[in-house]
């Protein structure tokens, strides 16, 4: 069964040029180490009435935005040795100057998920 991990993270819109660099370079090393599919979305409609949003679950202060990503895999057997390559991989290192970062990353959401409707 395919497996999924997913995460949603505040960004401030003027690092956006700056994340997207760092999402591409993500993608090439995750896909380079076996991952299926690799995405990443920048929030548009995030002011849902009615629901938890993600403007408010992110708790999202003036000029930022929600990104939100999932990469796919085989199983989560197949995500734990494919993690494990990227986590080791050079390019994966993290900026020596945390500042650099274009986001928080203790304000990122993150899990694991087991597919059980597709296609």
């Amino acid at each position: 069964m395919r497996y999924v991990d997913g995460f949603v993270i505040p960004v401030p819109k003027r690092k956006l040029d700056l994340y997207r660099k760092m999402a591409r370079l993500g993608r090439r090393v995750w896909l380079d180490h076996g991952a299926l599919e690799y995405r990443e979305c920048v929030g548009e409609d995030l002011e849902v009435k009615g629901v938890t949003s993600f403007q408010r679950l992110l708790r999202l202060k003036p000029g930022e935005t929600a990104m939100f990503a999932w990469i796919v895999f085989k199983s989560r057997a197949h995500r734990d040795r494919v993690n494990a390559r990227v986590m080791k991989d050079a390019r994966m290192r993290p900026p020596a100057n945390r500042a650099a970062m274009p986001f928080d990353p203790r304000r990122m959401a993150y899990g694991g998920f087991q597919i059980i409707v597709a296609e």
